[in-house]
């Protein structure tokens, strides 16, 4: 079922399709989710557990096969344009155009072939917010190429190879959570995904009684992607320290808080703080999925909460901006939880409102937070919904 945003934005970029191509009979519709990530923040990369949701924030793509080799691109919302031939992927300069070049490269690694194609896309993931519109960019392009060239990728290969696509291409080592989320989800449900086996659950996040609202510091810190690789550096360094001790232990998935602690001494105070929020991140996943079971929202907030406290003190990878957001919320009664959300240093906070205070609440935040820091704060409400698919009703 099409929301009434989601049928303006489909009918804006059908409408740029039939201006660009004359008109969109024979043309295919495909929708692929933004994300967010209740509770799990840096253990990815860890080998943890993440618990992620695909919301009603969208890439969309329309597209249909042409009788060439070339492929003709709209950004509907840049208001810009790209073609390329086939046998050309050269890397422009735009840099917009490098994530549907990765994905047609990966095509071709994978040994398949497709023929040329024109496509008009747009959406509403806010970029920069850490809703991860580039991952639901890949997977729409891709699903979509799937299905119009009968490529036979089933939804887990297309997840991967859409993580490759930005890995090798693009040149951002994401890990697969967001091309995961992106094509994996479910109306109303989250995903416990496992990031060393890659096995996956659904839990149920009823969304009767709360909202999920964004709130979007609206910066981003020069620090975040010379940090995020310090950050892996020094869980690796705890992991070398733990494994003398323990040689089971691989990675941070395989050490417990109590081991980190045993070893605060020899780890140091930095890298001891960084082992001690994953582990303990890893674990407050579990309980968090235990407490969703018990349709417990009341303690699941609390979790979030602890997250926050350790991303902000343990990991460091928060923001005065961010801090300052979930501290407004603490003392708000409306509110089950809130946290920062994404890799840090800037994006959005995450937070659990009852729905009826849900106006008040946003209302509080932006006025709070532009009379701290004189900017604009926008808030996104959120509903957790479907992955990737064919948008049949137009």
């Amino acid at each position: 079922m099409l929301f009434a945003e989601e049928t303006e934005i489909l009918d804006r970029i059908k409408e740029r399709y039939i201006l660009e191509f004359g008109n969109a009979d024979n043309a295919r519709v495909f929708r692929s989710p933004g994300r967010i990530n209740l509770i799990g923040e840096h253990t990815d990369y860890n080998n943890g557990f993440v618990l992620p949701a695909s919301v009603d924030k969208a890439v969309y793509f329309v597209i249909e096969p042409r009788n060439d080799d070339h492929v003709l691109l709209i950004a509907a919302d840049l208001d810009e344009s790209y073609s390329f031939a086939l046998n050309d992927l050269s890397k422009p300069e735009q840099s917009w155009p490098h994530y549907q070049l990765g994905i047609v490269e990966q095509i071709y690694k994978k040994g398949l072939k497709i023929g040329g194609f024109q496509a008009v896309f747009g959406g509403n993931v806010p970029v920069g917010a850490g809703l991860s519109s580039s991952a639901a960019l890949e997977c729409c392009l891709l699903f979509g190429l799937n299905e119009i060239f009968q490529l036979g990728l089933d939804r887990f290969t297309i997840v991967k190879m859409s993580q490759k696509a930005e890995n090798e291409y693009v040149g951002v080592q994401c890990g697969i959570m967001d091309q995961f989320a992106s094509a994996f989800g479910k109306e109303e449900s989250v995903i416990r995904l496992d990031c060393r086996s890659l096995e996956y659950e659904y839990f149920p996040f009823p969304m009767h009684d709360y909202l999920i609202v964004l709130c979007d510091t609206n910066v981003k810190h020069s620090l975040a992607s010379s940090e995020y690789n310090t950050r892996r550096l020094e869980c690796e360094k705890g992991i070398a320290i733990l494994k003398q001790h323990y040689p089971e232990v691989e990675s941070l998935r395989d050490a417990t808080p109590e081991m980190v602690n045993r070893h605060k001494d020899e780890l140091g105070d930095v890298v001891y703080r960084r082992c001690k929020y994953i582990t303990e991140e890893i674990q407050r996943v579990q309980d968090a999925c235990d407490f969703l079971v018990q349709r417990n929202l009341e303690d699941f907030g609390k979790k979030m909460y602890e997250t926050h406290y350790g991303l902000q003190h343990e990991y460091e990878v928060s923001c005065p901006e961010l801090d300052f957001l979930v501290e407004q919320t603490v003392n708000n009664p409306a509110v089950l939880g809130a946290r920062m959300m994404g890799g840090g240093f800037g994006g959005c906070t995450i937070n659990l409102v009852q729905k009826e205070a849900v106006p008040e609440f946003e209302n509080k935040m932006k006025e709070s937070y532009k009379e701290k820091y004189e900017i604009d704060l926008p808030c996104y409400k959120v509903k957790i919904t479907a992955g990737t698919d064919e948008v049949t009703q137009l």
